[in-house]
């Protein structure tokens, strides 16, 4: 599978049926000694169109591990992480 066609899948949590967005709208986080892909970082789902501006919101991450299942056109995931340093990434 193309990284193109990856880009266009939406996120969504498994327990809370939660949308995160395209794929393409998050920060793709990697190991850069293993060059292993760690997982992707997002910005906190809100339900308020006032809450949308992107400098408000804190940032989530989905692990790699997480991601149960890659559809046609959905990405499925456990958990989120908001704890989480993405320090070690780039």
């Amino acid at each position: 599978m193309l990284l193109s066609e990856l880009a266009e899948k939406e996120l969504i949590q498994v327990r809370d049926g939660a949308r995160y967005g395209k794929l393409a709208d998050t920060e793709l986080l990697f190991n850069p000694k293993t060059g292993k892909i760690e997982g992707f970082e997002v910005f906190q789902k809100t339900t308020s169109f006032f809450q949308a501006n992107k400098a408000n919101k804190k940032k989530e991450f989905i692990a790699w591990k997480e991601i149960i299942l890659i559809g046609k056109d959905r990405i499925l995931f456990n958990e989120t992480d908001s704890s989480s340093d993405a320090s070690d990434y780039s």
